[in-house]
């Protein structure tokens, strides 16, 4: 059968996207209550029942969240008023304060965010951050003597110390004083801190319990402000810090992070931190206005100027992040607590030149490793049901990339990784959401060295002598808890919506969901069955990854422009597709209009139903601009393919998902055709049309 086919054919698996879509059910008359009653279109209305947010007050805290009653964090963190003691007295005595950072952007941030708090506030502070490649991540024991030689009395752990019990006993048993501000998971047994900050620990329904490392780090640094009466000026730039961490880090927009966030993206752009400032210019981001007033500031620049959550997450944060994979993280400290403009506009282009590295590394061991998974693994995924591809020299700072770029092209669950030296092998895991990258990784417990992480990733080292076990113990786990169908990508699509139905009015309305982000997704909307007029490859240099494209619903519609980033494998795009896009503006030359990021894409299942079934409507006449023609689905003997045939005999031919046709008398003679062209899209589907009518007769 075609069905089958179209499913497993190499040809066409290239050519369509790996990926199982869903689709909100819809509540209209729910939806039309709360436009109502929160003066909102009924579309946005959808959008918030399907983030669970059902009734008028949850709604109306979303959309106002400076609304959210805020409980004293000092109620909700049981150990910030011991934390705010210790570093009142530290501040006072002029004892040395040493924060113990992480190479990541929330561990960045959050180092520089108590920087340059405690430094205002007259502490006697400096920092260290564990190499990546020689340490590993968090506080140890080497860090902790250094410390203690260096006549440190109190340590302060931002973004990690929750699961350091050694380092944190040995640092309690040469007589220091240690906080430890933390995000990640409780384990079984604490470490002897002296006070301990993490959002795990308090009460689930706190509307702090999603904050990242640097949450925890601005809450300490305004708390122990306010107690020594410091706080003004403050606010802002550590707003600004921690709203860089917190996307960067991908925490949850929702509760605190969101009303913070949403703030925070408004002081970006005019934020008095020169290495703020000048990670903006050298990333060329562009900040937007939300529209809400129209007031200016004497330097020309509108009040309601904000960025926007993918301003972070694709540009602002892969500079920051790039220092922490591959390049020196004293780099992104001096950036971000300089108050020298010129300095900072030279660490921020060494991030720009850390970032292109990365980048490249990124791209050369992607294609290293789809190589590796095309020749050896993708035949057997269906049994293996998870990847682990090792090959020596890749660089451990970004093998943790390329292995989320891999689960988004095969969509099963991805362990990477590439030999430490002779005998030891360092990786990094991704999971979809049926597969526990954790519980996988204690799975294997007795074949690894050290491995850490939770559901969704996680990293691991082991002996290569065990590599092989390991493999058919990933695999094993794997197939307990994944079905053949969990092997794709779930998209999960709000709601239908027609072309027309796009504006920039729509685009407007969307705005009182940001910011976006974890918890709270940009909008994701379908069409189904539109016309690609054009399309062509972009990018770069020489290297054209993206499809820049036209399509259009209906042919009396205004076609509308958009984009398909890291696509050129699926290039070109079929004739007629359902699509699956985000919106976003484009503002070129001053005009500004609304175009599609598509990011999923399939062929429209009218036609996947005509192809399966050949045998049943052999040939069907229909009439097309006042003449006859006839047509069928007729195999070829590798696939099915539609047949139309005029009264002069000339026959189109086209097989499902493909740009191009035959058109002639015989196969032999037929020439080639373009398929998009409106004089063969229209004849094609009136003859498919004919054929779906005449099978449901």
């Amino acid at each position: 059968m075609l069905n089958e086919s179209l499913e497993t054919s190499p040809r066409l698996q290239r050519r369509l996207p790996n990926q199982r879509w869903q689709i909100y059910p819809s509540y209209p008359q729910l939806s039309q209550e709360l436009a109502t009653l929160n003066n909102i279109s009924p579309i946005i209305a959808q959008l918030l029942i399907n983030r669970g947010l059902e009734t008028p007050e949850n709604a109306q805290i979303f959309l106002n969240p400076d609304s959210l009653n805020l409980p004293s964090p000092f109620d909700d963190f049981p150990d910030l008023a011991i934390s705010v003691e210790l570093l009142e007295n530290a501040i006072a005595n002029n004892s040395k304060i040493a924060i113990c950072g992480d190479y990541d952007a929330d561990g960045m941030t959050s180092t520089a965010l108590l920087l340059r708090s405690l430094r205002a506030l007259g502490a006697n502070v400096d920092y260290a951050i564990p190499s990546r490649m020689k340490d590993g991540y968090g506080i140890n024991n080497r860090i902790v003597q250094e410390f203690y030689d260096e006549n440190v009395q109190l340590i302060l752990t931002v973004d990690n110390g929750i699961s350091a019990f050694e380092p944190i006993n040995k640092a309690k048993e040469l007589g220091l004083k240690i906080i430890i501000t933390d995000h990640h998971d409780i384990p079984p047994k604490l470490p002897p801190a002296d006070a301990i900050l993490n959002p795990k620990l308090i009460n689930e329904s706190s509307p702090y319990r999603g904050i990242a490392g640097v949450g925890v780090a601005y809450i300490l640094a305004v708390s122990i402000a306010q107690q020594l009466g410091e706080i003004k000026g403050l606010v802002a730039p550590l707003l600004s810090l921690f709203t860089l961490g917190t996307i960067a880090d991908l925490a949850p927009l929702t509760g605190v992070n969101r009303r913070w966030v949403k703030r925070g993206l408004k002081y970006l752009p005019k934020c008095s931190l020169p290495g703020i400032q000048a990670l903006i210019q050298v990333a060329g981001v562009q900040s937007s206005d939300t529209g809400e007033t129209n007031l200016t500031t004497p330097n020309n620049q509108h009040n309601n100027q904000t960025l926007k959550p993918e301003d972070i997450g694709f540009k602002l944060g892969p500079r920051i992040n790039a220092i922490g994979r591959i390049g020196d993280p004293q780099i992104v400290i001096d950036l971000l607590t300089t108050d020298d403009l010129g300095i900072a506009l030279t660490k921020a282009m060494q991030c720009e030149q850390t970032n292109s590295e990365r980048q490249r590394l990124c791209e050369e061991i992607e294609q290293e490793a789809i190589a590796i998974v095309e020749e050896l693994y993708v035949k057997s995924l269906p049994q293996d049901r998870v990847l682990l591809i090792i090959k020596e020299n890749w660089h451990h700072g970004v093998i943790g990339i390329v292995a989320s770029r891999l689960l988004e092209r095969y969509g099963v669950p991805v362990f990477i990784a590439t030999y430490e030296h002779d005998h030891i092998i360092r990786g990094s895991a991704r999971g979809i959401p049926e597969f526990h990258v954790f519980q996988a990784l204690q799975f294997c417990d007795d074949l690894l060295g050290k491995y850490g992480g939770h559901q969704a990733a996680g990293g691991f080292s082991l002996p290569a002598n065990n590599l092989d076990d390991f493999r058919l113990r990933l695999s094993k786990f794997a197939n307990q808890c994944l079905e053949i169908h969990h092997l794709k990508p779930l998209l999960k699509i709000d709601t239908q919506i027609n072309l027309h139905d796009i504006n920039y009015q729509l685009y407007q309305e969307l705005n009182v969901l940001h910011p976006c982000g974890i918890d709270n997704p940009d909008p994701i909307f379908s069409t189904n069955n539109v016309h690609v007029l054009e399309q062509q490859l972009v990018g770069k240099g020489h290297i054209k990854a993206h499809i820049k494209f036209t399509v259009v619903q209906e042919n009396k519609d205004q076609p509308i422009q958009g984009i398909f980033w890291r696509s050129r494998d699926y290039f070109p795009l079929p004739p007629r597709i359902d699509i699956a896009y985000k919106l976003r503006e484009n503002n070129y030359n001053g005009k500004i209009s609304v175009e599609l990021e598509l990011i999923g894409f399939k062929l429209p299942d009218y036609i996947i139903q005509l192809f399966s079934h050949p045998s049943k409507l052999p040939n069907v006449k229909f009439e097309h601009h006042q003449t006859q023609y006839s047509c069928g689905i007729y195999n070829n003997g590798v696939t099915n393919e539609l047949r139309i045939k005029n009264s002069q005999g000339k026959v189109l031919v086209m097989q499902p998902g493909e740009k191009t046709g035959l058109l002639g008398l015989s196969r032999e003679n037929a020439k080639q055709v373009n398929l998009s062209q409106p004089q063969y899209d229209a004849i094609i589907q009136a003859a498919l049309q004919a054929l779906l009518t005449a099978g449901n007769e």
